[in-house]
């Protein structure tokens, strides 16, 4: 029996190789090429090395930012200090009716004191009470602000680290999000702010490490673009510095 099935086994393979072989045969015809029986030579490893000292000046990277950012949807702000981001969230409050508030527990954060401007709204800090569900309350949260730990002027990408002052969902679940961005923290190439988490090394990485493009886009097979299903519907990127 076991010699049948393996036969039978055996039979499927060939079958599906030859379908294989058939199919790809077809496909070199139609290019009027010859099919490849040799995986290909691959010389270089990683990025070139004019790409790896590639780097613009910090106002074209904020201008670039700026473009790709507002071309996939978000905002953008510069501003001189953290005083005015804090006055920005503040305006954008009292415009948009702003109630509840989740803020991560960073330093900066700290230092801007948000609840001297906000006094009507209800700011919460992530992970400052055990017994919070802290998901429940970014959930229903209006705004979600946050620090970013990098941004990358080609792509117009923020990238923000998880850590227990610093949960994903402060930047995922609110209806707004506020991604205040220090100018010293823009990089031009995305492997500027990846290498430091090779140099790091694999017992230092941090929780989540995410990449945040704009508001959340979806689209399904017809090309029905919708904002905000799968996170904020709204971002801010806030240049201070």
């Amino acid at each position: 029996m076991a010699d049948t099935h393996n036969e039978w086994l055996n039979e499927l393979e060939t079958a599906s190789k030859a379908k294989q072989k058939s199919f790809i045969d077809s496909i070199s015809s139609k290019l009027g090429r010859p099919r490849p029986m040799e995986k290909p030579s691959h010389p270089f490893r990683g990025a070139p090395d004019f790409w790896r000292t590639f780097e613009w000046p910090v106002e074209e990277r904020i201008e670039r930012f700026g473009a790709n950012f507002k071309a996939a949807g978000g905002h953008v702000a510069r501003l001189a200090t953290f005083e005015e981001a804090k006055q920005f969230i503040a305006n954008k409050a009292a415009e948009m009716s702003a109630k509840y508030i989740i803020r991560q527990g960073q330093p900066e954060l700290e230092e801007m004191k948000l609840e001297d401007a906000l006094p009507e709204a209800q700011i919460s800090v992530w992970n400052t009470d055990q017994e919070e569900n802290w998901r429940a309350r970014a959930a229903e949260a209006d705004f979600g602000i946050v620090v970013a730990d990098y941004a990358v002027a080609y792509t117009g990408s923020i990238t923000v680290l998880s850590a227990a002052n610093k949960g994903r969902s402060v930047s995922l679940l609110p209806t707004v999000l506020f991604a205040i961005i220090p100018v010293e923290r823009l990089r031009t190439r995305l492997g500027e702010a990846l290498i430091n988490f090779d140099q790091a090394g694999r017992e230092n990485l941090p929780a989540g490490i995410h990449f945040i493009s704009g508001p959340s886009r979806s689209a399904d097979i017809e090309n029905d673009l919708t904002i905000g299903v799968h996170g904020p519907g709204v971002v801010y990127a806030l240049f201070v510095g």
